[in-house]
């Protein structure tokens, strides 16, 4: 970097120079930031209706005198943060600075009653509810009350960024006038300097008080993070490390990672591998509640743990930064003299200074602004407007020829409107959104087919290029100017993110250069802004940077000149062939462990005997290359390995007794090179269900075998795959049972959702130091405690699989998807040593992480391993106003060593335009993202607090989105219940979630299939979450071709989707319940005889078997049809449910009425009973 001012390169949270002063007001006497875009002076994107009046100037966020509403959770004494919507009992000034910590209350919300009776009722006698419950008596009013409530995450527009086939692009050839030229920027090293941060509390949901001005005085609650408060990762906080940059002009500035530069030479102070660096963790602590106002991480580490690895991705924290900033400048060019990072920080994330001086066409800037850090710029720069990242180039600036440039801001909403006269088109779809329904009215909310994400209100260029909302989705598609906009919507912000997933086109660049912002550390993508050929401007931290030579040069047309047209320009998803300067050590080979339990329960439930078949089917798509290493390990009350030497004519076992003191008996010949050894690896898998045949062991040493496991994998890292049937007793990590089920119909407090013991934590962080991912697969017809077990791949960026009451034999349905499931997960892509970090557009920060994973800094997380079935969810806040900007713009860079060897970066970037009124914010919202992030932070607060209070928050989050739309309406009728079109869901959802596995209440759902669910909740992509909360309901037994889909020669059938009711079964009909890693096929008992016939192959209803799971293949229409359309909804499923036919007198039929969410199930309202208990609330 050019200038102490502008060093910036780590930050994903984007704190680039906080004022002393309090808002981000700058001292007397100090020039106001230069603008980032023209003024939004222009009218608001969505015009005010009738309906939505226009906001006074100076409107309170929460009127500091409004009577909270009775009945809600009670204050309680306990230091929780807020609550993400609380009520004030009193105004709130905007505090002079942040407070360090805060203290916030949550309560539990009494049951409430009903006087109106539902406008439609339960169907009558046959499909009536299994269970009912007497009407509650009415309550009493109650003291004004603070209230816990959740908040979701978001979503990002539909379009699919245009991509190129999966191809490299070459970069230009060496010996050509275009080959590896240096980049006129050059760099020296730094040396962090670190600063612990003290831990904070966390709530389920806070908002956190923007830097940024604002006149709205600040409710509590709303809180702006202290600058030393920790990030939070699922609810847990920890003291995290932060890097102050030494800058003289700002003293006051908070950067990561940075440092003054050192004269030392670039090699001279790189530890040795494993050496732990000089950042400082403190060991983790548990917080009650779910963060939404503070830094958050989750699977803090304490320094033990954090930095023993010797891998690429070692100093992890580094490594992503290394997938970003591989060295020097904005550009990272093989074989230059760069300086050589000292761990995966300084890699992914730079943080070097420039030696050299600045261009001199770009002379320094005198005295630049306080509190704001904007890189040394033209000075024409200087006295103007900047452009935006949309914004044509200024006056002066090189246009090449045929180069059509983001010249001007898309057209508001009510400029569009008065254009087009009215006309249809996406504006009006954006109208459409904010129309107010009154959902006690309106009963047919349910679209007939699953909606897609929200467009965001872009111009169609930046749409084209947009990221996929398949990988990246923001909660609100319109970003709020403040944070103080964001506050009064009660509508939280976060991304939810998919970035290892299956693509069919995906642009692989291999490029001597890989160019990056000099200051924030950006990927350059397609919302840059070129200014001239040799000069592009950052989207995220506005800095001007240098186009370097190689550059220019386009592999695509082999053209030189035009670098607004190469491959990463015109790409939102793109992958970097990474280059030594993005490692620590050489890639290591795929390595594989197979822990497998053989006690007397694990061969009586015959798993083993499906393990090793679907192992020797799916031996040879074992991803790899010809270094590929395997082993196995087994263990019941001893541990074995197993030698599996090239020449050996049978596998030898190695029993160790010793489980007290485990050992590796040979470091030798126990993880063997695949490819030579493939013969005795057969052997062993077509003997291992007979060696154990007869075994009379019942104890289980899982503890030990993990330890044994870690020490084998520790010198290269690798994936560890358990296969546990049973509770441990021996050895570390014994378990005793914590189950009762007497204690299962408690409506308030579900215990021992968290884990009994911190050891399978602290083993998985080790692994994770050692870049070792450990995978669970439960097989268990008993309480195994997997709230504890979970923890081992929780924190070392695994998956959990569960198989409750499995048999081979016994239970086919289970049997079947186990098998499938291996054949997904023994074949599907891996990445190992990986990190991922993500950035966002300056004034924007991250607080909270959900996954499984192992943060390692404030916005870089550890993945040991990262598999194409993973999902993440960040909650953000607005530090700093977005007025000098009308886009926003997120970033994510995965960094990871593919299973060939190969160093990769895969990064994602996303562009949402920025709003400056309440009515857009309410337009943009996407309900699914924001269920899904609520769903994500009521599993914090369930285990971090309790389960009611996470339930009762999840109910406040729609009564406070609610009302916040009433009170800023002007014609909003005070009867009814009246939400914003594109909300009309959120009631639903929410339900839907209170009614999950996870969240629910009652005797029904046994302690393991609830953490499970969590589990499920906490690391999957947002479609898979959707199909759990809310599953998709279809009529098959009448299903024409009408309206259907025609694909490559197959015709697929569209039935329209029902509402999830008894009120929608008929005892004539056949319907499809699609739950995601389940599927239901319901029939009524006068089902129709020809369906029945055609797709079951049975002649009538009564000679149906009871526990079918599967429709087999008949030539006939019907099986023809029914076939292709559930194929259809299987294709992008990368696991396959496991299916259940249930007849209407059947026992499984409970199970399926329970997804029935719209209907009064165990202990919960129906929907309408919902829909009044919340409007109840509302009044109060």
């Amino acid at each position: 970097m050019s200038t102490q001012s502008y060093s910036n390169p780590n930050s994903s949270v984007n704190n680039y120079g906080m004022n002393s002063t309090q808002n981000g007001g700058g001292a007397a006497g100090i020039a106001a930031p230069c603008q980032n875009g023209p003024g939004q002076t222009y009218p608001a994107m969505y015009p005010a209706p009738s309906y939505h009046s226009s906001l006074p100037a100076a409107y309170p966020t929460v009127s500091g005198h409004s009577a909270s509403p009775a009945g809600k959770t009670p204050v309680s004494s306990t230091g929780y943060s807020g609550n993400y919507y609380q009520n004030s009992s009193g105004p709130s000034p905007c505090p002079a600075p942040p407070p360090r910590t805060h203290q916030y209350s949550t309560s539990n919300a009494p049951g409430q009653s009903f006087q109106q009776t539902a406008p439609y009722t339960m169907p009558a006698g046959y499909y009536r509810q299994t269970s009912s419950h007497p009407s509650q008596g009415q309550t009493q009013p109650q003291p004004q009350q603070l209230q816990p409530s959740l908040v979701p995450a978001s979503s990002v527009n539909n379009l699919c960024a245009p991509l190129y086939p999966i191809v490299s692009y070459p970069s230009a050839p060496g010996s050509s006038q275009y080959g590896t030229l240096r980049s006129s920027q050059t760099a020296a090293e730094q040396l962090p300097v670190s600063t612990v941060m003290p831990p904070t509390q966390s709530s389920l949901q806070q908002y956190s008080q923007g830097i940024g001005t604002t006149p709205t005085p600040a409710h509590p609650g709303y809180g702006a993070p202290p600058l030393s408060q920790t990030a939070t990762v699922n609810g847990q906080s920890n003291a995290v490390q932060q890097h102050y940059d030494q800058n003289l002009h700002n003293p006051m500035s908070h950067h990561y990672s940075a440092a003054p530069p050192s004269s030392q030479g670039p090699d001279k102070e790189r530890p040795p591998s494993g050496t732990p660096g000089t950042s400082v963790h403190s060991s983790p602590r548990h917080h009650p509640g779910l963060l939404y106002g503070d830094r958050g991480v989750n699977n803090a580490v304490s320094s033990a743990a954090g930095d023993h690895s010797s891998s690429s991705s070692d100093h992890e924290e580094e490594d992503e930064e290394d997938e970003e900033a591989g060295g020097d400048s904005s550009s990272t060019t093989t074989g230059s003299a760069s300086p050589v990072p000292n761990s995966y920080e300084s890699l992914e994330g730079g943080g070097y200074s420039d030696l050299a001086a600045p261009p001199t066409s770009v002379p320094a800037k005198q005295a630049p602004p306080f509190g704001y850090n904007y890189p040394t710029m033209h000075p024409g720069y200087q006295q103007n407007p900047a452009p935006r990242p949309d914004s044509s180039p200024s006056q002066g600036g090189y246009n090449p020829p045929g180069y059509q440039p983001y010249s001007q801001p898309f057209p508001s909403l009510s400029e569009l409107s008065s254009v087009l006269g009215g006309l249809g088109g996406v504006p009006e779809l954006e109208v459409e959104s904010l129309r107010p329904v009154n959902l006690l009215q309106e009963r047919n909310i349910l679209p007939p087919k699953r909606t897609p994400p929200p467009e965001p209100n872009l111009s169609s260029d930046l749409r084209k290029v947009n990221c996929s909302p398949d990988t990246f989705r923001c909660t609100l598609t319109n970003i709020p100017q403040t944070q103080a906009l964001l506050n009064k919507a009660r509508l939280p912000l976060g991304l939810l993110l998919h970035p290892f997933r299956d693509l069919t086109q995906l642009p692989v660049i291999t490029s001597n250069t890989i160019v990056r912002c000099r200051s924030c550390r950006t990927y350059i993508n397609p919302f840059v802004s070129f200014l001239d050929q040799r000069r592009w401007k950052c989207n995220l931290c506005y800095r001007v940077n240098d186009v370097p030579d190689e550059f220019m040069y386009n592999p695509v047309t082999r053209s030189y000149g035009e670098p607004h047209k190469r491959p990463e320009v015109q790409n939102s998803t793109v992958e970097f062939i990474a280059s030594s300067d993005y490692m620590l050590r050489p890639p290591q080979p795929a390595v594989y462990l197979f822990v497998l339990d053989v006690s007397h329960n694990a061969v009586e439930s015959g798993y083993l005997n499906v393990f090793c078949q679907s192992f020797l089917d799916n031996l040879e798509k074992l991803p790899g290359d010809t270094r590929t290493r395997i082993g196995f390990v087994t263990f019941d009350s001893t541990v074995h390995f197993y030698n599996l030497q090239e020449g050996l004519s049978q596998p030898q076992m190695l029993v160790v007794s010793d489980i007290d003191d485990v050992f590796i008996p040979t470091h030798d010949n126990l993880l063997v090179n695949l490819k030579e050894s493939k013969e005795l690896v057969k052997d062993l898998l077509n003997a291992l269900p007979g060696m154990f045949m007869h075994t009379r062991e019942t104890q289980s040493a899982l503890g030990p075998a993990l330890q044994a496991a870690y020490k084998l994998m520790c010198p290269t890292g690798g994936r560890v795959s358990v296969f546990q049937t049973q509770l441990p007793t021996l050895g570390a990590g014994l378990l005793q049972s914590r189950e009762d089920p007497n204690l299962r119909s408690s409506t308030k407090n579900v215990q021992h959702l968290g884990p009994a013991t911190d050891f399978y934590k602290k083993l998985a962080l080790e692994c994770s130091g050692q870049q070792i991912g450990v995978d669970l697969f439960l097989l268990s017809s008993q309480y195994s405690d997997l709230a504890s077990l979970a923890c081992v791949s929780k924190y070392s960026a695994g998956s959990v699989f569960y198989y409750p009451s499995f048999h081979h034999v016994h239970n086919t349905a289970q049997s079947q998807k186990f098998q499938k499931d291996l054949q997904r997960y023994l074949t599907r892509k891996i990445g190992f040593e990986a990190v991922m970090r993500i950035r966002c557009t300056k004034g924007l920060s991250i607080h909270t992480f959900h996954g499984n994973f192992f943060v390692r800094s404030t916005d870089l997380l550890s993945l040991a391993n990262v598999n194409p079935d993973s999902g993440f969810a960040v909650q953000m806040s607005i530090e700093e106003s977005l007025a000098d900007t009308s886009l926003a713009c997120f970033q994510a860079a995965l960094l990871y060593t593919s299973s060939k060897g190969k160093r990769r970066i895969r990064v994602h970037t996303l562009c949402l335009p920025v709003v400056s009124q309440l009515s857009e914010v309410f337009a943009g919202a996407d309900i699914q993202a924001i269920t899904c992030l609520l769903a994500n932070m009521a599993i914090d607060r369930s285990i971090s607090s309790s389960l009611s209070d996470a339930r009762d928050a999840l109910v406040n989050a729609v009564v406070d989105c609610l009302t916040a739309y009433r009170a800023n309406g002007s014609n909003i009728q005070p009867s009814g219940l009246i939400t914003p079109a594109a909300l009309r869901l959120f009631p639903l959802y929410v339900l839907a979630l209170l009614k999950q596995k996870a969240l629910r209440t009652g005797t029904s759902t046994r302690l393991d299939e609830r953490v499970f669910s969590m589990c499920e909740l906490k690391s999957q992509p947002l479609y898979q979450i959707m199909r759990m909360v809310h599953p998709d309901l279809y009529r098959i037994d009448n299903m024409t071709e009408q309206a259907a889909l025609h694909l490559n020669d197959s015709v697929i059938p569209q039935p329209p989707l029902l509402q999830l009711t008894a009120e929608k079964l008929t005892r004539e009909g056949a319907f499809l319940m699609d739950c995601g890693s389940v599927m239901y096929l319901w029939l009524g008992k006068c089902c129709n005889e020809t369906f029945i016939r055609d797709v079951l192959g049975y002649p009538n209803y009564a000679s149906l078997p009871s526990n079918m799971t599967e429709i087999p293949e008949l030539q006939t229409m019907y099986s023809e049809r029914t076939r292709a359309f559930i194929s259809w909804l299987l294709e992008s499923r990368t696991f396959h449910p496991a299916f259940h036919v249930v007849k209407d007198d059947g026992s499984a039929k409970t199970s399926f009425f329970q997804h029935l969410v719209e209907d009064r199930t165990e202990s919960a309202f129906s929907y309408y009973e919902f829909l009044l208990h919340v409007q109840q609330q509302m009044s109060k």
